[in-house]
């Protein structure tokens, strides 16, 4: 009836299984299906209708199982939409079918949504690990929770960019966009200890004093520096972003997005922000820095009074 692989003939380099089964008319005919012979244990056959109760019912072809247990599998495909809103959307209409399922009967979501949840419950982790480590970093350079958080601020104000880039470009948040995020935070970040450091460059090296004229000098001599550093990423990921919908570029094309967008916002914020942030929060500090002891750009040791 569902028929059988007997042998397989070579075609053009090519393997093609050789499948016999019955001919459609025995198989849609319940009177010749019942007069199909069996083969007896004993010997001699018998009429498969004497051994069996045979009628027309509907069911699966295929019984799948995983587990010991029977599996139904739904497949859709996702077109013009993000996965997880199709998904949600799907949840919420099959809520009411849920909750009357019999004992023993339960709805999973599998797939390319399953993969995506646990890849970005992986992320999340290794993001915070990512965060303490950083701070831990900096703390160790500047000696300053101060200028420590001062740098972190970078941060929030790339996540910024990198948001409105992916609602300008119609995506939707995914796991190659987070991989675009973590490292959009690095480049953000090293803006910013390129400026604090030479601020505090300025004024243990060159006299200057904790004064708006030395902010402003501080950000005209890295401004070069800093705007080196966004354009070289942004101009080497721009044919990425530019490729949007090209085969291949499906997960190159949303870490070009976040990482263009978030360091326009980052780079302007780094000589509209940043500035204002230490003039109003490094002052606080200023005791601590000035009890440090400048050895070399980015290299700070406890002093003595």
């Amino acid at each position: 009836m569902r028929g059988k692989v007997v042998s397989e003939v070579l075609l053009d380099q090519k393997v093609i299984d050789l499948f016999v089964r019955l001919d459609e008319s025995y198989r849609e005919d319940i009177d010749a299906v019942a007069r199909l012979s069996l083969e007896l244990p004993e010997g001699g056959t018998a009429p498969l209708g004497s051994v069996a109760k045979i009628y027309q019912a509907g069911g699966p072809n295929t019984i799948n199982r995983e587990q010991v247990r029977r599996r139904i599998v739904l497949q859709c495909n996702v077109s013009d939409r993000g996965l997880v809103d199709v998904v949600r959307e799907i949840q919420r209409r099959l809520q009411p079918i849920q909750q009357s399922l019999p004992t023993g009967y339960f709805i999973e979501y599998g797939g390319q949504f399953q993969s995506r949840r646990s890849a970005a419950n992986t992320i999340a982790v290794l993001s915070v690990v990512s965060l303490i480590g950083m701070f831990l970093t900096l703390y160790t350079m500047f000696r300053s929770v101060n200028l420590a958080l001062q740098v972190m601020a970078a941060l929030p104000m790339a996540l910024i960019g990198a948001v409105a880039a992916i609602t300008f470009t119609g995506q939707t948040l995914s796991v190659a966009s987070l991989v675009g995020l973590i490292s959009l935070g690095g480049i953000a970040t090293r803006n910013g200890i390129l400026l604090l450091d030479h601020y505090l460059y300025l004024v243990e090296r060159e006299g200057e004093s904790w004064s708006r004229s030395m902010i402003v000098r501080g950000g005209l001599e890295r401004l070069s520096p800093v705007l080196m550093t966004a354009l070289t990423a942004g101009v080497g990921l721009a044919p990425l972003a530019m490729a949007a919908g090209e085969p291949g570029k499906e997960i190159l094309y949303p870490v070009a997005t976040v990482i263009i967008g978030g360091l326009l916002t980052s780079t302007l914020a780094e000589f509209l922000v940043r500035p204002a942030l230490f003039w109003t929060f490094a002052r606080r500090g200023r005791k601590r820095a000035d009890d440090t002891q400048y050895l070399a750009p980015g290299e700070y040791t406890r002093g003595t009074a």
